[in-house]
């Protein structure tokens, strides 16, 4: 029997190949900011080819096994094929986990200070980001992320994530067509703002701004 495990953990050492996680809420649960029929679409379809994808590309490379970050940042430059799923894989992967029902609203203490610090003010933020992802030419994703220390707003085409720029990623947006085509056709900044004010889950951007200041830096490639 196959048990599926998370963060790509087998029961052993060693990293287990790419695997699909579930969502973490039911797939009508975003509604009406994300309906069901995206999230089915882009869960089922566009991430699990993703996964089906890079584990054959994976498969007998310097990277098989290894886990997920490592693959991204070893295959970034070096294996084209491999990087774009494995890249698309992580930040899917955690784009699930920046959503969630109810969400938007008032950002915990600490994220909101350290955003004030370092960008201005919130609403600075929020103009600031959806600014990248508006700007960001074709598919893409738009960014918060902990580069030298301070949260800044960045932009990245495809696949590619802050991890391959020396920052580590706290927020992502995805602005390929497929992540909103179906509920906004081309309104890509409004459904930047719903995703800003509608479903953001603050508290694990929260989490993940905690983990990047325990985090060894990241070198920058």
């Amino acid at each position: 029997m196959n048990i599926r495990l998370p963060n790509n953990l087998s029961q052993g050492t060693k990293p287990m190949s790419f695997s699909l996680p579930d969502l973490p809420y039911a797939y009508d649960a975003l509604a009406p900011y994300m309906s069901r029929e995206t999230l089915e679409f882009h869960h089922d379809k566009h991430h699990k080819a993703y996964v089906d994808n890079g584990n054959k590309l994976l498969a007998g490379t310097e990277w098989d096994g290894k886990p997920l970050e490592e693959v991204v940042k070893g295959a970034f430059g070096k294996n084209a094929g491999l990087f774009n799923n494995a890249g698309q894989h992580y930040n899917h992967i955690h784009f699930w986990k920046w959503m969630k029902p109810s969400g938007g609203g008032k950002l915990p203490g600490a994220l909101e200070k350290r955003i004030v610090a370092d960008l201005g003010s919130v609403d600075k933020m929020k103009e600031d980001f959806i600014q990248a992802g508006v700007g960001q030419f074709g598919s893409g994703w738009c960014w918060l992320a902990v580069k030298d220390g301070k949260i800044i707003v960045t932009k990245t085409a495809n696949g590619e994530n802050p991890l391959v720029h020396g920052a580590a990623p706290i927020l992502g947006c995805d602005v390929w067509e497929h992540s909103y085509y179906i509920d906004y056709r081309n309104r890509r900044p409004d459904y930047l703002k719903a995703f800003l004010d509608h479903l953001v889950n603050w508290e694990h951007v929260a989490q993940m701004l905690d983990d990047a200041g325990k985090a060894k830096p990241h070198m920058a490639a």
